[in-house]
């Protein structure tokens, strides 16, 4: 009797001990989401940062070169659209009362929604809750890239120390299992970055060649949402279709066949060349991942979607399927393998 309540008792403590760890990992789920961001980020710079270290650039300079660059993206990008996004916003708004029928109303809703946001003085209320959102979004994004920072220089300390921890048999397939996560993770940043950038440069273009109305702000919507797999295109061509029936109906199907077309080359040209088979997944798991971290982180999750299922099918396929991770081909994308592994 004794002893079984000894094994009782120590069962219901077990089963406690991983209820409050659910529950507190659940309650630490926006922390966790930020640095498996700040993982993936420090994946994506790696391979160039040891490139860079190779040539005697230490590695905290080819970090912050790789922020600088970042930064000066941003701002070329927001110097070079934002005047264009406003100035084709506000022609088209300064027609909207002569305007009847479907487009007449779309733009009157707009304009509506427009002047509904705050004006700029009052983004320095304290008293506003965008005030302090955009604070934590301040601090959420220099958590990450700190993060990442220091996670490329204590990543090769962290995976020593996960290793000895392991029986000696199975070191060398944690080793080799974390470094193809890695490569995937890396492969799969540098890959998007470069779709976003090619679909926005050629939507741009086309979309202006055909005179759709905000050809820019759709163009560049339709390169960030990239970022959302299937979800995201279809809602940019839908949007840039709606847009162009505002014009008239030549426009609008000239926009979704430009769409459709762009979709087309993206999935059977460009990305088979640029991203391979990166991260292994088929369309419907895709679409679960998406639809699943939606649900239970929200909407932030989904952009950690994709390389969070990347890692959990890697690790089903070392851990059920016994494959050898050493054995599997390296994805690489602006990168060799050997600069990522060095």
């Amino acid at each position: 009797m004794n002893a079984t309540a000894r094994r009782a008792f120590t069962a219901a403590i077990v089963v406690a001990a991983v209820v409050v760890a659910v529950l507190a990992l659940w309650q630490l789920r926006l922390l966790i989401m930020l640095l498996f961001f700040a993982f993936t980020v420090a994946a994506a710079m790696r391979p160039s940062v040891e490139f860079l270290s190779r040539r005697r650039i230490p590695r905290g300079a080819a970090i912050l070169l790789h922020y600088g660059a970042l930064a000066g993206t941003v701002g070329l990008l927001l110097w070079a659209v934002v005047p264009r996004a406003i100035n084709q916003v506000q022609t088209a708004l300064g027609s909207a009362e002569d305007e009847a029928g479907f487009k007449g109303e779309t733009l009157t809703w707009l304009n509506e929604r427009l002047e509904r946001l705050p004006r700029v003085e009052d983004l320095f209320d304290p008293a506003l809750e965008l005030t302090l959102l955009g604070f934590e979004i301040a601090i959420g994004i220099f958590f990450v890239f700190a993060c990442a920072a220091y996670w490329i220089f204590e990543r090769d300390d962290a995976v020593r120390l996960v290793t000895s921890l392991v029986p000696k048999g199975h070191r060398k397939t944690v080793r080799d299992t974390w470094d193809l996560i890695d490569l995937k993770l890396g492969a799969y940043v540098r890959g998007q970055a470069l779709l976003i950038l090619l679909v926005t440069t050629v939507l741009a273009i086309c979309f202006w060649a055909i005179g759709l109305p905000f050809w820019l702000l759709i163009a560049v919507f339709a390169g960030i949402v990239e970022i959302v797999p299937v979800i995201g295109p279809f809602t940019a061509g839908a949007l840039a279709v709606g847009v162009g029936l505002t014009e008239s109906v030549g426009v609008g199907i000239a926009a979704g066949v430009i769409v459709l077309v762009v979709r087309l080359l993206e999935d059977y040209l460009v990305i088979p060349r640029v991203l391979g088979d990166a991260v292994g997944l088929s369309p419907l798991l895709v679409i679960v991942s998406v639809a699943a971290s939606a649900i239970l982180f929200g909407e932030l999750a989904v952009l950690l979607a994709i390389p969070l299922a990347a890692v959990l099918g890697t690790l089903f396929e070392v851990v059920v399927l016994e494959r050898d991770p050493a054995e599997q081909e390296v994805p690489t994308v602006l990168f060799p393998a050997q600069d990522a592994e060095t």
